[in-house]
């Protein structure tokens, strides 16, 4: 397919997804503007490395150190542009975004000429100015944003992909106040438009660059970029627009059965971060999951929180200065003596025994969640229950008819609702304390339940045994053994007294399942 067909495609695409979200919200705070969707704004070179310097920029900490010996030595130099375009906020409304682009050159073959494009979706962020482009932190509050890119770059771009990689709207330059979390239509058409402007950053460049798109197209996230990166993969292939393969790391796929098991006293490791975004997204995109904050949060927390995420803050200056509770979802107080068991968990479904600590650490004195509303989602789920949560052998579809606005936003962004046409990697880790790992098991129930063809998609748990000689993931999965243990001991040896347990926990999702489901995805799409 051409360029300019993929750009007619995506064009008719951008047109559809508006329609979905003017309907979601009920009306439009759309104008011409939105014709333009796609449209690249400015741009500017960001950064130019050699394969040696980039190696040299990995390896000058301790932490690029480790991911250098995961994806290996960088092969082609890369350049980095960082572009503004235009797309639409949770509600439809015009609004912009920026993204980078990472572009493979050099001598060695896999660095020039026809190669593959890769879109690339990056996990959750407090920090209102994260950006995958700055890999060489220039602003200092962007080591997470910095540290992202610099994976991206040294894990796909330095081994020959040309990567598409959005900031999302509500950061790095986006003018939108607030982020679209985990709102599939927007995040979805976010990443394409982002997708459409890259490809004119590419076509303005073709006198300087070699480099140029071979006609495949890989999808891959992590995260929160898990969950965008299936959005995006069902948009284009609703739109006609052909996909090579997928790879999404750890994302909240059944998001419907996520939320219930929260809601139930499963809380995860960063909830209150996760439900704020969350719920402020919801808030913006249909108008009805409360009439005022205060309904949903506790007095303490609830002014300013409309405003609060994402921030120039750190996230640790939010927690000190009481703008949020760094675990405390909810009340230790049960919200009705029936589900006292729930406060918390006494016998959590669907999860490993390890992860019991993290759910009673998200109940307390100085919760963000009002019982009051914590009450009315469970009376829903209790009468309206997710298919997959806490019952596997039923139907593995979200609640047929949620009554609860909220649970009705859930069900709503769930993306058990499409079948994949070409292969798809759902990679993860079955101890994952922050996103759990029976999102991708459910998921591909629901795809097998649904007549995906055995084979087409399949579920890789990165912390499980080898599957045999033959098992293609071998060396990944002795590599995060290899990880998590080195962690466990390090944290022995600066006097932990748990066996480095609570050390793995707080590295297991961001650190350690990260780095070894970015190198599974490049295995995978290397099969294409």
């Amino acid at each position: 397919m051409s360029v300019a067909i993929r750009n007619a495609a995506l064009a008719l695409l951008t047109c559809f997804t508006l329609g979905i979200a003017v309907h979601a919200h009920g009306g439009s705070k759309c104008d011409d503007r939105c014709d333009a969707r796609g449209q690249l704004l400015d741009q500017h070179v960001s950064l130019r490395l050699s394969a040696g310097a980039l190696s040299t920029l990995l390896t000058s900490t301790a932490s690029g150190r480790q991911f250098a010996q995961i994806a290996g030595a960088p092969l082609c130099d890369i350049e980095i542009v960082y572009f503004r375009y235009r797309t639409i906020g949770g509600a439809g409304e015009p609004t912009n975004a920026s993204s980078a682009l990472m572009i493979p050159s050099g001598s060695p073959a896999a660095c020039s000429g026809p190669r593959p494009l890769m879109i690339y979706a990056h996990g959750t962020t407090a920090y209102r100015n994260y950006n995958l482009a700055d890999i060489t932190q220039t602003d200092p509050g962007n080591r997470d944003g910095a540290g992202e890119g610099l994976s991206v770059a040294a894990m796909y771009a330095a081994q020959g992909y040309i990567v598409v990689a959005s900031n999302y709207a509500g950061y790095a330059g986006s003018d939108l106040p607030y982020h679209p979390y985990l709102n599939a239509d927007q995040q979805s058409a976010d990443v394409i438009d982002a997708l459409r402007a890259a490809r004119r950053v590419l076509d303005d460049g073709n006198a300087r660059h070699a480099t140029r798109e071979s006609g495949k197209l890989f999808v891959t996230g992590y995260s929160q970029g898990g969950f965008v990166a299936m959005a995006t993969h069902r948009a284009l292939q609703a739109a006609g627009v052909s996909v090579t393969a997928a790879a999404p790391g750890s994302g909240p796929y059944a998001l419907a059965a996520t939320a219930d098991a929260l809601i139930q006293g499963e809380v995860n490791l960063g909830s209150t971060l996760f439900t704020v975004l969350t719920v402020t997204s919801y808030q913006r995109a249909y108008e009805n999951i409360y009439r005022k904050p205060g309904d949903f949060y506790e007095a303490a927390y609830a002014p300013g929180i409309e405003s609060l995420l994402p921030s120039v803050q750190p996230l640790n200056a939010l927690f000190a200065a009481g703008k949020l509770p760094s675990t405390q979802l909810f009340s230790s107080t049960p919200p009705a003596p029936q589900f006292a068991s729930m406060t918390p968990p006494i016998a959590p479904p669907l999860q490993p025994p390890v992860l019991t600590p993290v759910f009673a650490a998200g109940f307390g004195n100085a919760n963000l969640v009002r019982n009051a509303y914590r009450l009315t989602l469970l009376e829903d789920a209790a009468a309206n229950p997710d298919g997959a949560f806490p019952n596997t052998t039923v139907a593995l579809t979200p609640a047929a008819h949620p009554q609860h606005p909220l649970r009705q936003a859930f069900k709503r962004n769930d993306l058990r609702n499409w079948q994949p046409h070409v292969p798809v990697l759902l990679c993860g880790g079955g101890a994952d304390p922050t996103v759990y790992f029976f999102n991708a098991r459910i998921e591909q129930a629901y795809w097998l339940s649904a007549k995906v063809p055995v084979g087409l998609t399949s579920v890789l748990d990165v912390d499980s045994s080898v599957a045999g000689p033959d098992d293609p993931y071998a060396p990944i999965k002795q590599g995060f053994a290899s990880a998590k243990a080195t962690l466990a001991s390090q944290a022995v040896a600066g006097g932990a007294t748990d066996g480095g347990a609570s050390a793995v926990l707080q590295a297991y999702h961001g650190e350690l399942v990260a780095s070894f489901c970015m190198v599974a995805a490049r295995t995978f799409f290397a099969n294409f």
